[in-house]
């Protein structure tokens, strides 16, 4: 008997559930207004779709230090020294956030969680726009963007490692008489090291596909000529720096997921 109600709340938890999804999505679908699709999309769709099979090779590479391979090369270096930068600075914020006791309310671990939230609150787009006021339109901003939008996410990711963590070896080096110190540094540290090296490389892969996009605003990169190219119609340029920006990102994913699988 008691199994059968069980079984019977299950379903109609499970239609609760649906049922509040469906709603959910009507709403969404009736609050967007459809304007419809424009005249010129099937031409300029066209128009695009041959600059990709048609692209100019010649932009590939040509020495002026605006071409194709450098600018994939400063966006390569965007990612990068963002994702370093916030790599680093997640590290103490995780510990703040990481919630090492199982009591109800923990106050360091919420003040963590709270600033960890607020920084991924910000867009990088946003936060690109407001590092372009500040220090001007170039690769400086887009390095800045990533790195402050990173904290908030490599942050959340590496408290959870933390607090995840077999703290096994913790316990055998207090009961041993070691100090904190000695503790983090002979048990903590190595046994969230991968985790944390993995997590930052994921969030490398992001950080690519999004300081090409930074560019569009003035940031810096491969996104700063895409936005000139589509600007002037010069679907050929846009059609190779597209092709560019998907190798780029293959390349990287392939070579990430190869690394992360090895630290796993």
């Amino acid at each position: 008997m008691n199994k059968t109600k069980t079984t019977a709340f299950e379903r109609l938890k499970w239609l609760i559930v649906a049922a509040l999804i469906i709603i959910i999505y009507i709403w969404s679908i009736n609050g967007i207004p459809f304007t419809g699709i424009q005249k010129s999309a099937s031409s300029v769709s066209m128009a695009i779709f041959k600059g990709i099979i048609h692209p100019e090779w010649s932009y590939v590479y040509n020495g002026s230090g605006e071409d194709l391979l450098s600018q994939l090369v400063i966006t390569l270096a965007i990612a990068f020294l963002g994702t370093i930068i916030s790599a680093f600075l997640s590290v103490p914020l995780a510990f703040l956030a990481a919630q090492t006791t199982k009591n109800f309310f923990h106050p360091r671990s919420t003040i963590g969680k709270v600033i960890l939230t607020a920084i991924r609150a910000f867009p990088e787009v946003v936060l690109a726009i407001l590092f372009i006021k500040m220090v001007g339109p170039g690769s400086f901003a887009g390095v800045l963007a990533i790195g402050v939008h990173s904290v908030g996410m490599l942050g959340k990711l590496f408290s959870e490692a933390i607090e995840e963590m077999d703290r096994s070896a913790e316990t055998a080096i207090i009961a041993a008489g070691g100090t904190k110190i000695q503790t983090f540094r002979i048990a903590t540290l190595p046994t969230i090291l991968p985790a944390l090296m993995s997590y930052t490389l994921y969030r490398f892969e992001i950080s690519v596909r999004s300081a090409s996009i930074l560019g569009l605003v003035g940031a810096g990169g491969i996104g700063t000529p895409m936005m000139f190219a589509l600007q002037t119609r010069d679907w050929s340029k846009t059609g190779i720096i597209l092709l560019g920006i998907v190798v780029m990102v293959i390349v990287i994913d392939t070579c990430s997921s190869a690394i992360r699988k090895r630290l796993g």
